[in-house]
């Protein structure tokens, strides 16, 4: 059987690629890109990789390492991302991707160098894609990181119209002296806990569920939430603490004042603090020490969510914990408020099996 050809050549745009667009987007971005580089960034816009210098040669900027530890993550939004695509809300999104890689990567005690974005979509508008790179960016300048390259894919064979996803990859360095890891959290340290902006980037297949079974108005403010709509806090984007531990570590580096930390997400303060302790050792929480946002009660009662499936979906107010040696509390906590956050004792360590224990 012989094929008919068609009339008319076929181009890519036919196929469902803008190459033009594609084009637009990239000149778009990169003055949004240069706003995020400092002196260590190597090379032109536009090259097939980014180069970023470890140390550098003048010694007025000198900040060399005896023996660095390079420290790498990746991480996504999860299904945050589709609450975005139906609400079209995509300036916010990137924050929360590059928030749950550097968060993840300063619990090691390291520095967030570059960071990487791969943005896979339907189709490329100029536009929205641009607002979505915006916010990485604005993630990476929250964080004190640059923004190195990264990957814009339209593959409208793969994502529904208007579907879209997006994922990171993050680069830090730290001192091997300097390690932070569980063989330093020993008995009586105290365990501070660092507030969330809200729900963050985890537990969103529920929150969407809760929203759906509930009937509940994403467009609607509800008066137990104050004066925003619920569309509104739940795509607050998540906090990035980068800069307050970078600056909290240092402060302390010689002391050992820290000796272990755990960024809350899926799995929440059970499933995270856990990774940061001893198998000798277990982390005793104060549920009441702290004040939780309304928005966890609304969704537990609206979804009829058992309290322990809350605390293992969600980081319930506690977006970071760190355990500070028992001498060195009042001074870390004076050095987190002047960072701007605001940490509150919620536990501290006892004999156990490696374990979080919620009171």
């Amino acid at each position: 059987m012989s094929a008919t050809p068609l009339s008319k050549g076929l181009t890519y745009r036919d196929a469902g690629v803008n190459i033009d667009a594609g084009e637009e987007v990239v000149d778009l971005i990169q003055p949004v890109l240069k706003r995020t580089h400092s002196s260590r960034v190597l090379g032109r816009h536009g090259a097939f990789a980014g180069m970023f210098q470890l140390d550098f040669a003048k010694k007025s900027m000198r900040r060399n390492y005896r023996r660095p530890v390079l420290v790498a993550c990746t991480d996504g939004v999860g299904t945050k991302v589709l609450m975005a695509a139906e609400r079209r809300v995509y300036n916010t999104v990137g924050i929360d991707c590059v928030a749950m890689n550097v968060n993840d990567l300063i619990v090691q005690g390291a520095e967030p160098l570059f960071f990487l974005d791969y943005l896979g979509l339907s189709t490329l508008q100029p536009a929205d894609t641009s607002a979505m790179i915006e916010g990485v960016a604005r993630g990476c300048e929250i964080a004190g990181c640059a923004l190195l390259g990264g990957e814009c894919a339209e593959m409208p064979d793969i994502y529904k119209p208007g579907d879209f996803d997006i994922a990171g990859f993050c680069v830090g360095v730290v001192e091997y002296d300097n390690i932070i890891d569980s063989t330093r959290v020993k008995k009586n340290d105290i365990i501070i806990g660092l507030e969330s902006s809200g729900v963050h980037s985890n537990g969103y297949t529920l929150v969407r569920r809760i929203v759906r079974d509930a009937g509940l108005d994403l467009n609607a403010k509800y008066a137990e939430l104050g004066d925003r709509t619920l569309c509104e806090i739940l795509m607050e984007p998540t906090r990035i603490y980068a800069k307050s531990i970078v600056k909290l570590v240092g402060a302390l580096r010689k002391k050992k004042a820290i000796s272990g930390m755990a960024h809350i997400t899926g799995g929440g303060l059970p499933g995270n603090v856990c990774r940061a302790l001893p198998k000798k050792l277990d982390a005793v929480i104060e549920k009441s020490s702290w004040q939780r946002q309304p928005i966890f009660p609304f969704l537990q009662g609206h979804g009829g969510v058992d309290e322990v499936e809350m605390y293992r979906v969600f980081n319930m107010g506690i977006g970071f914990t760190i355990f500070s040696r028992p001498d060195s509390v009042d001074r870390m906590m004076k050095l987190l408020t002047r960072s701007g956050e605001k940490p509150t004792i919620i536990g501290s360590i006892e004999k156990g099996s490696g374990e979080v224990r919620l009171k």
